[in-house]
């Protein structure tokens, strides 16, 4: 996938912009605070419909405005093109296939953007909810029921939940821990499924910038105990749940783990190991996701120079050299890392919410 042209409007200090994109390897210069990461978020927006960088929604419209609006051209590798358009006013979200109101949902099975950025090293370090949401959005692609099913689970837990913290609710719990129950299981086996398919890669791609920790184990925890039937398990947590009103098991804590013969545990890793191994798995789940659809997700990494020494930014951009994927990269100035490969990166030079393409 490309993304081969990008408008934006009333994001952060972009007011109105709109850039054309090269296929291959995209550099995008200039001062801190000009706009660089902003470009990066909006081509992330239309992938995952939220930002890497904040959870409020306030936060990405520009200072004055009453919402933001993106619109990406997207070439497929099947030679398909599209148009999706992402706006926001006020609470409401609305999205478009070549100017065809469609669900959000829907607009996001159309594009692929993957992003390695300051925050990254979460990914590892971070609370369960990272990882989850990176494990589910990889699912999202390859799992037609993903969708229906997590949404299932959402509802279910949302109302077992408001029963736990409801005094004398407890009567109607029954309903909602089988519901819960009912489908936790589907959406657990398809999160296993992703899992298995993406441990090779992983292991792969950590062996290449993290060998000498030794070989990764990568480990799946559903939430529960895989060993009981969670119906058994939320009847038997009950008067926990109702003393701390909210559900202690289920599929809502499903978490992921790395461990190596080095550092069993995450606490074990450095920050620049957890920066090199958040790297590691979004480039696997690149590699999972074009071996399942055909095609590349477009990879995003920003401000690597302050993020990575330049050894070990040479090794990442050097595992990437070899991905026929299209990469945004930003940053103060270019990359030392970058004359030692092959690639020839399209210039943009930013400041002040403006682009201006180089070379």
């Amino acid at each position: 996938m490309e993304l081969t042209q990008l408008r934006i409007q009333n994001l952060r200090v972009i007011e109105r912009l709109e850039l054309d994109l090269a296929p291959g390897w995209n550099l995008l210069i200039g001062p801190n605070g000009a706009g660089k990461t902003s470009l990066l978020e909006a081509a992330y927006l239309l992938s995952h419909g939220r930002s890497f960088r904040t959870s409020l929604r306030e936060a990405l419209v520009r200072h004055g405005s009453a919402g933001y609006a993106i619109y990406g051209e997207v070439l497929h590798a099947s030679g398909q093109r599209e148009r999706l358009g992402l706006a926001r006013d006020g609470a409401r979200l609305q999205a478009r296939i070549d100017g065809t109101p469609v669900a959000a949902a829907t607009l996001l099975r159309h594009a692929a953007v993957l992003c390695f950025e300051p925050g990254s090293h979460e990914l590892i370090a971070g609370a369960a909810d990272n990882r989850r949401s990176f494990l589910d959005w990889g699912v999202f692609h390859v799992e037609h029921e993903f969708l229906p099913t997590w949404r299932r689970c959402q509802r279910a837990l949302k109302q077992r939940n408001a029963l736990l913290r409801n005094e004398g609710g407890a009567a109607g719990l029954d309903a909602w821990d089988h519901e819960l129950a009912a489908a936790a299981e589907p959406l657990t086996a398809m999160r296993q499924r992703y899992v298995e398919a993406l441990r090779p890669i992983l292991a792969h791609v950590l062996g290449e910038l993290l060998g000498e920790l030794g070989a990764v184990e990568l480990g799946f925890e559903p939430g529960f105990d895989p060993e009981r039937p969670l119906l058994a398990t939320l009847a038997a947590r009950r008067g926990l749940d109702l003393a701390r009103g909210y559900t202690s098991a289920g599929p809502q804590r499903a978490d992921w783990t790395l461990g190596f013969p080095a550092a069993p545990r995450r606490e074990h890793l450095s920050r620049g190991q957890q920066k090199l191994a958040a790297f590691a798995c979004v480039v696997a789940q690149a590699r999972l996701f074009a071996r399942t659809r055909g095609e590349w997700p477009v990879l995003c990494l920003d401000d690597l120079a302050s993020e990575v020494d330049a050894p070990h930014q040479t090794r990442m951009l050097a595992t990437l050299q070899a991905a026929p994927a299209q990469v945004l990269l930003t940053g103060t100035e270019a990359p030392a890392a970058l004359a030692a490969l092959t690639v020839q990166p399209t210039m943009f030079h930013v400041e002040h919410g403006r682009v201006a393409r180089l070379l």
